[in-house]
């Protein structure tokens, strides 16, 4: 893998690991869809106004407007709306475990059906091995069973699925389009579907208005708006284009290592021998899948620099300095 993924795909598990930080100080004073769909909205505003002006947005040809409504809102409405429904009825670790364990399975199965991929046993061996450490890792809080259901369950593998066929759907445009105007285009138009939905559910409209809002909230807002979704949803759209959607899914088994590392260090939480045996095993998980069988894929665009001028800089500043794991 071409030294520059490398680098794209180590400041996207960084930045995906810390985005929890940022979820968690939101949803505790704001609905969680409501707050999803917003900072979506913003991030989708902020990208296609950079596009705009540095030129690198001229528009989308209209047989291709049917293909981007359909990533829109597989990758962002489907995905986040059934997701936070769903958390309401298990627990997080069990959440964490089927989210991420179905994430880049399905990104290599869809990416097979759809021709993007070539199918490869020694990666799905590897995603094999990554539940088994996503299992370990969240051991302590996906097995109360006062909490487990199955409509729950459901819910989240839906989401997981949802956003894997998005990707996948996505892919030719970004190719054709580039990263800015699909990861803008798409956050905008899945924020503003995602937000009819949190208010046909009952969320409170009062609640769309930020300064009401505390500051901790409007702190993770501004978190997750520039790095979960500016730089973070930019930089794996860049990677499902030019290393395939296997491998980029494969942030799915190094961003929860990292937020429980994280966690440790800030929130003071503590991890047992389990926990460290699971970290290994989704290391090991995601170095396989980057690495088997890299002379099989089936490309669709050339790489490209989207965003460097916007947030290269700051997203490799944040690599020196840094629901888990979830963008």
């Amino acid at each position: 893998m071409p030294s520059i993924n490398t680098t794209k795909f180590l400041v996207l598990c960084l930045v995906w690991g810390l985005t929890w930080i940022g979820v968690k100080a939101g949803i505790q004073s704001v609905p969680p869809i409501i707050f999803a769909a917003t900072r979506f909205i913003a991030a989708g505003l902020i990208l296609l106004a950079y596009g705009w002006t540095s030129g690198s947005v001229h528009g989308i040809s209209t047989k291709d407007i049917s293909r981007l409504l359909c990533a829109s809102l597989l990758m962002i409405t489907f995905c986040y709306g059934p997701l936070f429904w769903g958390m309401q009825f298990i627990a997080s670790g069990t959440a964490a475990v089927l989210e991420m364990s179905l994430t880049p399975l399905a990104l290599l199965a869809f990416g097979f059906l759809l021709g993007q991929e070539v199918w490869n046993w020694r990666r799905v061996v590897a995603m094999a091995v990554g539940t088994l450490g996503l299992v370990l890792l969240f051991e302590h809080t996906a097995t109360r069973p006062e909490v487990n259901s199955m409509t729950g369950a459901v819910a989240v593998s839906v989401a997981a699925l949802s956003s894997a066929l998005g990707s996948v759907i996505a892919r030719p445009l970004i190719a054709r389009y580039g990263s800015v105007l699909i990861s803008g285009s798409t956050t905008f138009l899945g924020g503003a579907m995602l937000l009819l939905f949190g208010l046909a559910s009952g969320d409170s409209p009062r609640t769309l208005v930020a300064f009401l809002w505390p500051w901790s909230a409007i702190g993770g807002w501004l978190f997750l708006i520039f790095f979960g979704s500016v730089a973070g949803y930019s930089l794996y759209l860049q990677l499902l284009r030019d290393i395939g959607p296997a491998r980029a899914g494969s942030f799915a088994f190094v961003s929860p290592v990292i937020a429980v590392i994280v966690g440790v260090i800030v929130a003071g939480e503590t991890v047992a021998v389990i926990n460290i045996v699971g970290m290994v095993l989704l290391l090991f998980a995601a170095g396989v899948c980057l690495y088997a069988g890299k002379t099989e894929e089936k490309g669709v665009g050339q790489p490209e620099a989207d965003l460097t001028p916007l947030i290269g800089k700051s997203c490799l500043a944040s690599q020196s300095a840094g629901i888990r794991g979830r963008r």
